[in-house]
């Protein structure tokens, strides 16, 4: 599944191929990805033709296209989603689903939808331009500018759950994505069951931090890419996987301190952690229950 730093890069790049451009027509060859929008593939068409993409924005992995009535095209990529901006003479991809004619894009491009799984989709959020209601409980990311670092660390520190779960909770952090959270944690030598409220906020911050400097890292390269499937709007692949640490190395040495790194399964997914760097836990001992005193 792309993340975060993946999507960014998606966003980027439609911000500098397709602003301004006027949507002329709109193709749906596969109901599926427009499943969420009410109108059906018909309405979904006919709701986005003749508008004009004003911005490309994006909250956590979503991404929307504000248009100039005030609604907004919104896109998740799901597993295998890409969007792609191709010139019209271009082989349709094998998994298209959804075409976008562009008039005024760079030398008359399309918007493409292509999804292999079709886990991902696009709908038309009405009156979404400036943020679709559909997302706006999505919590901000740390590459946000307006992240707050101060009501993060407060609210880790009051939970009780470990801090990988807490990292992928898309109500507190959105966008940092299972491998991102292995690889804060390897920096900051800390295991992904420790408890927040056993954490200080000093290593809160810390991991923040660490996380920050991964996405950073990541977006610099064009993100991750284990899935064949990803692309950015160029068609081109993510490198960072080249650089990690401690995410699908399982059994190499730990960079850090030569133990082998280890997997383990983590909700329907795998953790990668070293375990000399990153001990596990002690688990909390039972409170003492009170005696009853006898009458």
């Amino acid at each position: 599944m792309p993340e975060l730093p993946e999507v960014e890069v998606v966003r980027a790049g439609l911000e500098r191929h397709v602003l301004g451009a006027t949507i002329t027509r709109v193709d749906v060859l596969h109901p599926r990805p427009v499943r969420r929008d009410v109108r059906g593939p018909a309405g979904f068409a006919a709701a986005l033709t003749g508008r004009r993409i004003e911005a490309a924005r994006r909250r956590g992995k979503y991404l929307w296209l504000p248009l100039d009535n005030g609604d907004a095209l919104l896109g998740h990529l799901g597993m295998s989603g890409q969007i792609l901006v191709q010139p019209p003479e271009a082989p349709d991809e094998r998994h298209l689903r959804v075409r976008l004619a562009l008039a005024g894009a760079d030398e008359g491009r399309e918007l493409r939808f292509v999804d292999q799984r079709m886990f991902g989709g696009l709908s038309v959020s009405a009156g979404g331009a400036e943020l679709p209601p559909e997302i706006a409980h999505i919590a901000r990311d740390p590459l946000d500018p307006e992240f707050d670092d101060d009501a993060f660390v407060t609210r880790v520190r009051r939970r009780s759950s470990g801090i990988k779960r807490q990292l992928l909770d898309q109500n507190l952090v959105s966008g940092v994505g299972n491998i991102y959270a292995d690889e804060a944690l390897w920096r900051a030598l800390l295991h992904g069951e420790r408890p927040g409220d056993r954490l200080t906020a000093a290593q809160v911050r810390e991991l923040l931090g660490h996380a920050r400097d991964v996405m950073l890292a990541a977006l610099g390269e064009g993100g991750t890419s284990f899935d064949a499937l990803y692309v950015n709007v160029n068609g081109e692949s993510g490198y960072f996987d080249r650089s990690l640490h401690a995410y699908g190395r399982e059994g190499e040495p730990c960079e850090r301190c030569g133990t082998p790194v280890r997997r383990v399964a983590f909700m329907n997914r795998s953790s990668y952690f070293c375990p000399a760097c990153q001990p596990p836990p002690r688990r909390r001992r039972p409170r003492a229950q009170a005696l009853p005193v006898p009458d």
